[in-house]
């Protein structure tokens, strides 16, 4: 029923009008070329979308039927194109609030466009103790090396600098940054993690790989609450303007679960998260005994764990069958042992977790994958054991993903983006299990696809572009590379809608604008079915609506 002025005005005096409340009654949005994903995993047509009085699905219409009489608003689509909101299957939400506000090296080409970029900020924010920020690919760089403190003393000396590369398993750091965190030549490299030295000498040159980096990051101040604030706003502007509406969140921390909850206790979160804990500890914490319930009208819940198992391919972390082609000797660095994967496996299952295993080599997903065997013998049901990314797969493990329940977590664009280097760091005859979305698919196995932003950008249609094609902004290579892994148009959208709900244990709340869901959409400028990539990777999300609300409308300047 409809709230009368004078409540209305109450809230507003008492400061609650922030507090989202339900639609005051169900909408009708008309004039729309609508699709979704059905049971089936295809695509079905509608023109009119019903919202109920709760912000849900209450039907779909398909062209000629009848209006209902009990509608009292009404939107027109203006003929625009419906697809259910956008779910990103992995990302860092506080990642992407936080890399929007400090140093961006992404778009860097060279290292000396890099550190005139970092000079620029360092002159730009005189104020900041610590000159933080990420995104350095020394690949992209063509530099043949990483890159060194005493470079980065060149351009600030004054102040502590670190810098995490674009995969998130490797940092940078200025000698003053070392020696605030007390790392000279007498530091010794963690289990699980590698300090990079300059040749000849036990100096360290600056780098850091997987664990190893705590050595420095320890130095750096905390967040406050209030920046932690800022960052997730920030987030949720980024994210809400690619059309994305609920996504998993990699390595939730206490600090991350609390600026959420501080975020939906105000009305003030929009965007849906599915939270993985960053350890037992975080989890335990958080959740007690059990995963937690859906919060804030399904906004959030913490359902899992996220575990690292190995590290990445551009830091040669990645724990691989073989030697690395370009450095013989090194097989990466499994961060866990046998033994320890499974006890933290088992730990979160006994009580009803998901666990999401990050394994980007060969040797490590053929281990997860022995892992999830063992411990479906005791841990039976719908478990839906994750592994993230599974970029590097043994052919002959690939049949594996198809038991248990297992899902594969892709990101399309790393694929694009680290295909040369794949190339250089593994011979070519190691490849034909690499980023193998069709064969998982083929062999009966289940897939979700995401971005891992900010590692990447958190850019669906671009997604979906390279999920159909195996080719880059470009257009290259010719044909897609190893095309035979293409995905078909709708499996590519199911990926980021309804298969990333599912890989969350949110399917019938929402990914899949059916009656009862959560009425998440996007109205986007062309049919993503009717589209080249080129024209698909360069769709506009024009508006975003998250439970009947709309949270994002592009303007005529964007």
């Amino acid at each position: 029923m409809l709230l009368p002025r004078s409540v209305l005005a109450l809230l507003a005096a008492l400061g609650l009008a922030s507090i989202p409340a339900p639609a005051l009654a169900d909408t009708l949005v008309y004039n729309v070329d609508g699709l979704t994903i059905n049971a089936d995993g295809n695509i079905e047509r509608f023109a009119a979308l019903i919202i109920d009085d709760e912000g849900k699905v209450r039907e779909t219409l398909g062209r000629g039927e009848d209006r209902p009489n009990d509608i009292e608003f009404a939107v027109d689509g203006k003929g625009r194109v419906m697809m259910p909101g956008f779910i990103d299957a992995h990302l860092h939400v506080m990642g992407v609030g936080f890399a929007a506000l400090t140093l961006d090296l992404s778009q860097t080409q060279s290292l000396e466009e890099a550190l005139a970029a970092i000079a620029q900020f360092a002159e730009a924010n005189p104020g900041r103790p610590w000159i933080l920020g990420g995104g350095w690919n020394q690949e992209k760089w063509g530099l043949g090396r990483f890159p060194t403190a005493a470079e980065l003393d060149t351009i600030v000396a004054d102040r502590p600098v670190y810098l995490t590369r674009v995969d998130g398993h490797a940092g940078w750091a200025n000698s003053l940054a070392m020696e605030r965190a007390g790392v000279d030549a007498s530091a010794v490299s963690p289990t699980g993690g590698r300090i990079e030295r300059l040749e000849g000498s036990n100096t360290p040159s600056g780098i850091f790989v997987d664990a190893a980096e705590s050595l420095v990051t320890k130095a750096i101040p905390v967040p406050r609450p209030v920046e932690r604030d800022l960052a997730l706003s920030k987030a949720q502007e980024v994210l809400l303007a690619q059309g994305i509406t609920a996504a998993a969140d990699m390595g939730t921390s206490i600090e991350d679960w609390q600026t959420f909850r501080r975020a939906g206790d105000r009305g003030a979160l929009k965007l849906r998260i599915m939270s993985y804990a960053s350890s037992l500890k975080t989890m335990q914490l958080i959740a007690g005994p059990s995963p937690t319930p859906w919060l804030y009208q399904d906004r959030l819940r913490m359902g899992g764990i996220k575990i690292y198992l190995d590290g990445a391919l551009g830091s040669r972390g990645a724990w691989l069958k073989q030697d690395y082609a370009d450095d013989p000797g090194n097989r990466g660095i499994p961060i866990l042992t046998p033994a320890q994967l499974r006890n933290i496996m088992s730990r979160a299952a006994m009580d009803g977790f998901q666990t999401a295993v990050h394994a980007i080599g060969d040797a490590a997903n053929a281990e997860v994958l022995a892992a999830i065997e063992e411990l479906s013998e005791t841990y039976t049901g719908d478990r839906r054991w994750r592994v993230e990314h599974a970029q590097i797969v043994d052919p002959a493990d690939i049949s594996r993903f198809a038991e248990h329940g297992t899902i594969a977590s892709f990101q399309p664009l790393h694929q694009t983006s680290d295909r040369k280097m794949a190339e250089a760091r593994l011979t070519p005859d190691r490849l034909n299990g690499a980023y193998a979305w069709r064969s998982v698919l083929n062999a009966g196995g289940r897939i979700a696809f995401g971005s891992d932003s900010p590692v990447e950008p958190a850019d669906v249609p671009a997604g979906i572009a390279v999920a159909i094609s195996r080719t880059d902004a470009n257009g290259e290579p010719f044909g897609g590379w190893f095309a035979q892994e293409t995905v078909s148009r709708a499996q590519a959208i199911a990926g980021f809608s309804s298969d990333a709900a599912y890989a969350g244990f949110a399917e019938g709340r929402f990914g899949r604008l059916i009656a009862g869901e959560r009425a998440d959409f996007v109205l986007v400028d062309r049919d993503p079915m009717l589209s080249s990539p080129e024209q698909i990777r360069n769709m506009k999300v024009l508006e975003t609506w998250i439970g009947g609300e709309r949270v994002y409308r592009r303007t005529a300047s964007q």
